[in-house]
């Protein structure tokens, strides 16, 4: 026994050293080839092995060295006017497959890879001044950008990919990060949360709404009849309140939608469609007729068969909002099974 904890503890150890002696800090020292135009730049770490150097000159030149570890793949350092990507321009650079390096500005114009674009953007850059750089496990992306007037507090996108482009096609990121950082005192702080916290309010209101309180309004409405007219109030109550909630939750999403421009037309497409149904079902609770009316059981019929349709569609809008929002099948799971309840 203790043999094994011995070799564990040598193994954590070794894991240790190699972190330590492959992560980089401000301490490492530039390559030679790009210590001429890109000496006496200031530095920071600024999101896990990424490191920021840079430094403004009086004309608004800002030069920038972003160092990170690498293998192969590519490394983007973004300028964005809100923390998101779409609609801001990147530098880009990677190693080749027949080691010949590239260094080039994107312009992020959407999330899907034909709206992210090669050599174009909104940045200020003289190419002949772009440099790459692979040594010891390690990328140097060097470049030199204009701008207007002094950079200061700025949203920064850093996002890396494990695939080599191929025709200037950038893969999926492996992963990404929005920061604000300040170019005068180099302090960094995390994007806001705004979209974010907007898309989980989306999420939650319409889940709750269309997928937990109106089927239980028409449970209550089918098997709870017996109880009248109690029945009635509280399928009626519940039902406007649930209605509500998804209004607030649609709203929510229209917001988002206008703030990230989301590529997901069959979402909210199916959103539209089920908000249409819902109001009509509001607008015939006002209408129905009395109970000896003749045209009472055609109201039934609307009444029954739309709301059914409503819930049906809601569900499967809920399920393809999961699966957008990237939160697994368990969520998926549990509405389909509220659905099928009643």
């Amino acid at each position: 026994m203790a043999r094994a904890y011995a070799v564990a503890l040598l193994a954590v150890s070794a894991a240790l050293l190699v972190s330590v002696a492959t992560a980089q800090t401000c301490d490492d020292e530039l390559p030679p080839q790009l210590a001429g135009n890109y000496s006496g730049l200031a530095c920071s770490p600024v999101w896990n092995s990424f490191v920021l150097r840079y430094a403004q000159d009086k004309d608004n030149v800002l030069r920038v060295v972003l160092s990170t570890m690498y293998s192969t793949g590519w490394v983007g350092m973004g300028f964005s006017k809100d923390g998101l990507m779409v609609g801001s321009s990147a530098m880009v650079g990677w190693m080749g497959k027949t080691g010949l390096a590239h260094i080039k500005q994107f312009s992020l114009n959407g999330k899907v890879p034909n709206q992210v674009v090669a050599d174009k953007g909104f940045l200020v850059s003289n190419d002949h001044d772009h440099t790459v750089l692979v040594q010891q496990a390690k990328i140097y992306l060097a470049f030199q950008l204009k701008f207007t007037q002094p950079l200061k507090s700025q949203n920064v996108l850093l996002a890396f990919g494990s695939a080599i482009p191929v025709n200037d096609r950038l893969s999926e990121h492996q992963d990404k990060t929005s920061i604000k950082f300040d170019f005068t005192t180099g302090s960094s702080s995390s994007a806001s949360s705004f979209p974010e916290g907007l898309k989980r309010t989306h999420g939650a209101l319409n889940l709750f709404a269309w997928g937990v309180l109106l089927p239980i309004g028409a449970i209550i409405a089918r098997y709870c009849k017996r109880w009248d007219p109690l029945w009635f109030y509280l399928h009626a109550g519940i039902q406007f309140v649930g209605f509500i909630l998804g209004l607030a939750g649609v709203v929510a999403g229209v917001s988002l939608y206008n703030r990230i421009q989301a590529n997901v037309p069959a979402h909210r497409g199916l959103g539209i469609f089920v908000l249409v149904l819902g109001i009509l079902q509001i607008l015939a609770f006002f209408l129905r007729p009395n109970k000896d009316s003749k045209y009472r059981k055609f109201w039934n019929w609307y009444h029954h068969w739309v709301g059914r349709l409503t819930l049906f569609f809601a569900a499967i809008n809920i399920v393809l909002g999961i699966k957008v929002g990237g939160a697994g099948n368990s969520g998926k799971l549990g509405t389909v099974s509220t659905w099928v309840s009643f």
